[in-house]
């Protein structure tokens, strides 16, 4: 029912298959550009990652923390990363994938989307954290891996909704819970540097928490509204085209504002 009702849809709409073909292939020229403009253009500007591990304290003969920073994290690289992931998988879409590519699309479903969103949006989320002051290593490692659950909980809401007559939100709303927590760890740790005037957090980090929340939640509502089939939704090519450009603005507002906020040449 559902493959016939995406043919049926993507025959009447003007988006087409072979139009999203050609989209990712500009969006992909797109990232690959932004992401060696950091490579070349960014400073060697560096954040620490700590280690919070026990050790015995031989003077009170008891376990106690031991704060240590045995590496420090040099940031363009993750950010070319996060636009080069993207970039790949648009050209993967547009070259040899791009059979795959419709295949799924007729199914009302992109993997590739959720595999590439999965890595490339978790790093983006990991360093808004560091950005605050999240440097421990095992919570980097957890806020990286809940903000993939919630990515992988929209590959299972499509996945799942092949094999529904009606929508079940299941999934959306667990995806929706995942998601919310790192932000929840941002928010905590932006309250408390601002406790003092002497740690108050950059003002260009709330201009980058700030849009990026609202990217992160306008991808959730392009999910409602395909499910829904409000007005033009209701062609599941057209809310792809938006997952697309959604991607490309929310990518590139986190880039440039880290450029200019911390790795521009002086």
């Amino acid at each position: 029912m559902n493959t016939a009702m995406a043919t049926d849809a993507a025959s009447a709409s003007k988006i087409t298959f072979t139009g999203l073909r050609r989209f990712n292939f500009i969006m992909g020229c797109l990232h690959l550009a932004q992401g060696v403009l950091m490579l070349v253009l960014s400073t060697s500007f560096t954040l620490p990652i700590t280690t919070l591990y026990l050790k015995f304290d031989k003077a009170s003969v008891k376990l106690v923390q031991n704060l240590q920073e045995p590496y420090s994290l040099r940031i363009a690289p993750l950010v070319a990363l996060f636009l080069l992931l993207s970039a790949a998988a648009h050209f993967t879409l547009a070259s040899w994938g791009y059979k795959w590519y419709v295949e799924d699309l007729k199914r009302q479903i992109n993997k590739a989307r959720w595999i590439e969103y999965a890595l490339s949006s978790s790093i983006m989320i990991v360093l808004i954290a560091m950005l605050v002051g999240v440097y421990d290593l095992s919570s980097l490692i957890l806020i990286f891996s809940i903000n993939a659950c919630m990515i992988l909980f929209g590959y299972m809401m499509e996945l799942h909704n092949q094999h529904t007559e009606r929508t079940d939100w299941t999934a959306f709303l667990f995806g929706c819970f995942a998601g919310i927590i790192p932000w929840v760890v941002i928010a905590l740790y932006t309250l408390g540097s601002n406790s003092s005037p002497d740690t108050s957090v950059p003002g260009f980090v709330y201009g980058i928490m700030i849009s990026l929340f609202i990217f992160f939640n306008i991808f959730a509502v392009n999910m409602i509204l395909q499910y829904k089939k409000v007005g033009p939704w209701r062609d599941y090519l057209y809310g792809e085209r938006v997952y697309i450009i959604l991607s490309l603005v929310a990518k590139s507002a986190l880039a440039w504002q880290m450029f200019f906020g911390t790795m521009r040449p002086v």
